[in-house]
This record gives structure tokens, C-alpha cells and sequence, in this order.
């Protein structure tokens, strides 16, 4: 019972990281409505390192055993905090919901072909299969016929699909580490490394905003993307990599499609799609399918 709760969690942990990571957008766009983007990305990144660095001082030490150990985290860090983010909150502002949950679905496509080639995954005709079904339904749900890549939302369409390439080679390189001195500890660096670029250009940014002026409901919203997708998902999400293949932890992003969907019904109000039931299905479908364990035994990860 012990073990297979012990599988099962990783699992929790990842389904409830799409629910943060899926309310990024709805709060993005409600903070981009008091903040630049850049200034976004400053806070939430600063506001996570602080938060990181303090849980993992009162759990232990910083030291890393290999000074090269500090390099891979930074360069870990260019593609999984400072690209990621800046990408994703300034592609935000540049194109519409739609296309930004339809080009999500690059992100398992080339974290699997770059963990595949690192070493670390191996692609099998079951993982193939679940891939096609899931991005099924992403695509079945999102409707790409109504999708508007006009020349309005080209630029940021662009800058999306530059995130989604960005956090897929920081979830396939980043593994071995991260496995090994755990998630509280890798997140910190991360998140440290990440805010030497990411608050200074933010500050820069503010420097055009009276912030006197800025509504409760923006600094609200603002909070919440430092809470919710920043230091919880990025917590869970890390802790996850740690004990399941990278391409699983790729797979469970189709669910934010569905999550987004979710949220702009029944925040922004918008109108019920039916297509939702059967997206809803082919998503499952391929994350069981890519998560579904083989019956011998495997070499289990390291435990944080």
C-alpha cells in the first residue's frame, strides 16, 4: 500500500501543479493590466527565490558538493526560470489565450525528443500513442480553425513557442541533479540564479508606473502568480521531476489547456463548449497511457 502510494504522488503533485500553472494566464492577464510584463516577471521570480532560499535554510545548508554543480544550475536556470518566464509573460501580452494553449502542446514534443537524446527517456510505442491522444484532445478542445495567427498576434505566437522550447530543454537537462539534491534545495538555485537577470530588468521596467496607483485587484492578482504558478507549482513540480521520467512530467502540461478552458468559464464567464467532454477524455486517455507503469521492475529514483 506504502509503495503505491509512494508512485501515486508524483502523480497528485503534477495534477495539482496544472491547476496552478493553468490559473497563470487568467492572473497574468488580470496583473498585465497594472504591470508591464517584464516587471511581472521580476516580482514573481524575486519573490520565489526569497521564498525558496528561506524554506531551504531552515531545511539545511545551500552548499552544492562540485562547483560545477553552481554552473549547470545556472544554465539550468537561462532556460527553465529567466527565458521561460520572460517569454511566456511578454508572448502573454502579445497574443490571445487561444493560440498560447495551442502552442502549449510543443512543450512534451520537444521536452520527450530532448530528454531522448540526453538519455534520459525512451520513447515506446505506448508514450507515442498517449502523445498523439492527448494532443488530440488539446487540439480538438483549443479548435485551431479559430485560431487567429494573424499578423497582430504572430510576434507573441513566436515568443510562446520559444517558452514552450525553453522549458522543455530545462525539464530534460535538468533531471540528474535535481534527483540528486533534491527538489527544495534545486528550486532555490533555480529561482537565485534566475533573479540576477529577472529583478533587475523587472525594476527597470517599473520605472514608468506610479505605483500609488495601481488597484488592490492588480497587486492581488500580482500575488497570485508569485503564490500559485511561481513558488507552489514550481515546488511540486520539481519535487515530481525528481521521481518520474522527464516525459511524464511534459505530458500532464495538455491538462492546462483543459484547466484554462475551465477557469475562463467560470471566472471570465465565458460561454460552455461541449467539446470540452471529449477533449476531456482523449487528454486522460494520454496521460495514462505515457504515466502507466510496466509490471517488471524498474530502478526506482532516488527518494528527496
Amino acid at each position: 500500500m506504502e509503495q503505491h502510494e509512494n508512485r501515486l504522488a508524483p502523480h497528485i503533485a503534477l495534477f495539482t501543479v496544472q491547476i496552478f500553472f493553468g490559473s497563470a494566464a487568467v492572473l497574468g492577464k488580470f496583473a498585465l493590466a497594472s504591470f508591464p510584463s517584464i516587471a511581472i516577471v521580476g516580482f514573481r521570480v524575486g519573490g520565489g527565490a526569497l521564498a525558496f532560499y528561506l524554506l531551504q535554510r531552515m531545511n539545511g545548508g545551500m552548499h552544492l558538493d562540485k562547483r560545477s554543480h553552481y554552473l549547470y544550475f545556472a544554465l539550468f536556470a537561462v532556460f527553465g526560470i529567466i527565458l521561460n518566464q520572460l517569454l511566456f509573460f511578454h508572448g502573454l501580452s502579445l497574443t490571445t489565450a487561444t493560440n498560447t494553449s495551442l502552442l502549449a502542446v510543443l512543450i512534451p514534443v520537444f521536452a520527450i525528443t530532448i530528454s531522448a537524446m540526453v538519455g534520459n527517456d525512451v520513447l515506446n510505442w505506448r508514450k507515442i500513442v498517449g502523445i498523439i491522444l492527448a494532443a488530440g484532445g488539446v487540439v480538438y478542445l483549443i479548435d485551431p480553425t479559430n485560431a487567429s495567427f494573424s499578423s497582430a498576434t504572430t510576434q507573441g505566437d513566436i515568443l510562446i513557442i520559444l517558452n514552450s522550447l525553453s522549458y522543455a530543454i530545462y525539464v530534460a537537462i535538468s533531471k540528474k541533479l535535481i534527483s540528486h539534491y533534491g527538489a527544495l534545495k534545486s528550486i532555490a538555485w533555480l529561482f537565485i540564479f534566475g533573479s540576477i537577470v529577472n529583478v533587475p530588468v523587472g525594476a527597470v521596467s517599473l520605472y514608468n508606473v506610479e505605483l500609488s496607483t495601481v488597484p488592490v485587484e492588480g497587486w492581488l492578482a500580482l500575488a497570485g502568480v508569485i503564490l500559485f504558478p511561481t513558488i507552489l507549482a514550481y515546488y511540486w513540480n520539481t519535487w515530481a521531476l525528481a521521481r518520474v521520467e522527464p516525459s511524464v512530467v511534459a505530458v500532464y502540461v495538455y491538462l492546462q489547456p483543459l484547466i484554462g478552458t475551465a477557469a475562463a468559464i467560470y471566472i471570465l464567464r465565458e460561454p460552455w463548449n461541449p467539446r470540452i467532454l471529449l477533449a476531456m477524455s482523449l487528454i486522460f486517455a494520454g496521460v495514462w497511457l505515457v504515466t502507466k507503469r510496466k509490471i517488471p521492475k524498474e530502478k526506482a529514483l532516488p527518494a528527496n
